[in-house]
């Protein structure tokens, strides 16, 4: 039956029959689009905005501007490199938050009137769960964490270290009280004048650095919580220190001060990781968000296994940053749970679990 006010399409499951879910993606500056089929990816197309390059930072109008010129032809290519009819499609899954509100309102829109033209069921997903369950992609030979297992999301909005007890009884046991990770690595990467965004040069720079060149505080903070503005504060005053008395010295140490900031921050991450193990017990250790794809968080964690018999999962690089597919994997457990939205749902910018 339809509803003119709230529809809210229920599909008749059937048992052995193939589910196609079109995930859309619009938190922040990335618009993208993913098809699974019963959990598997067939398309993860991401359109990256490059017009916040030239600002230092992501412009929240120019990014809802940019995801209203993207999403239909994001759209429109996922479905085709996933070879399939949009007719095919058995429900639409979108991020309902935490975002950008133009940025979410692009996409939900579409989600909706796409939903309702097909006339298909509507899933909302939170941006910061999907992070977390893109390790549950059906992916052959990728091992899957095992519940419970405590999750370090990492991104440029977001850090938390999650509880997962089950799919959708998740538990934020500590995050950050100012800044993001995230914003930590691109603020530190734009004082040393490296472009936007600043994280993945930064990260490269420190490869070839040595970690233990330069030393900074590592912030007090009670509990599992995190805070990094202390940390880009001492930063700004040691460069402007260093370069008052040698204007090259970003440009002949380069590569010691990335590795010294990201040593620092790394340090800063595991010990809150060996808190939360120590309090909880649980050595099932996941990581989630755009930040997880850093070389030196990734290497480190790994390490953790030998020196502490952590078991860790490490997403692939293409479901780290913000993508379709993450989307779209909580669209499928949720179809299963018969978990669908109406199409009056709105967006919320701030949207915890």
């Amino acid at each position: 039956m339809f509803y003119l006010c709230t529809p809210i399409f229920i599909p008749n499951i059937v048992e052995h029959q193939n589910i196609y879910i079109l995930a859309i993606e619009s938190s922040c500056d990335d618009t993208s689009a993913a098809v699974l089929c019963n959990g598997k990816v067939l398309s993860n197309v991401v359109a990256t905005q490059k017009i916040h390059e030239e600002y230092g930072g992501v412009v929240p109008e120019l990014a809802s501007r940019a995801h209203q010129q993207n999403i239909v032809p994001v759209v429109h290519q996922a479905l085709a490199k996933a070879n399939i009819d949009k007719k095919l499609v058995s429900a639409i899954a979108f991020t309902r938050g935490p975002g950008l509100m133009g940025s979410l309102l692009v996409g939900t829109s579409f989600a909706k009137s796409l939903a309702m033209g097909l006339k298909v069921p509507l899933i909302e997903v939170n941006h910061m769960q999907a992070h977390i369950l893109a390790h549950f992609i059906a992916d052959e030979g990728t091992a899957k964490p095992k519940f419970p297992f405590l999750a370090l999301t990492i991104s440029g909005g977001h850090t938390q270290i999650v509880l997962v007890r089950d799919y959708f009884d998740m538990e934020i046991l500590g995050e950050t009280l100012d800044d993001a990770v995230g914003e930590a690595f691109d603020k530190s990467a734009k004082l040393l004048g490296l472009p936007y965004p600043g994280g993945p040069f930064l990260d490269k720079y420190a490869q070839l650095g040595n970690p233990d060149a330069f030393q900074f505080p590592e912030p007090k903070v009670d509990g599992l919580n995190f805070s990094f503005s202390g940390l880009k504060t001492s930063i700004l005053y040691f460069i402007q220190k260093q370069s008052k008395n040698n204007p090259d010295f970003i440009k002949e140490n380069i590569n010691d001060i990335c590795a010294s900031i990201q040593g620092c921050i790394i340090k800063i991450l595991l010990h809150k990781l060996e808190t939360g193990v120590a309090q909880t017990g649980i050595k099932e250790i996941a990581i989630g968000g755009g930040v997880s794809a850093n070389s030196g968080i990734r290497a480190a964690l790994k390490q953790m296994e030998v020196t502490h018999g952590w078991r860790t999962y490490i997403p692939k690089f293409e479901y780290c940053t913000d993508n379709g597919a993450m989307i779209g994997i909580v669209g499928h457990l949720k179809y299963l749970d018969g978990d669908f939205s109406k199409t009056t749902i709105g967006v919320k910018a701030r949207y915890g679990f």
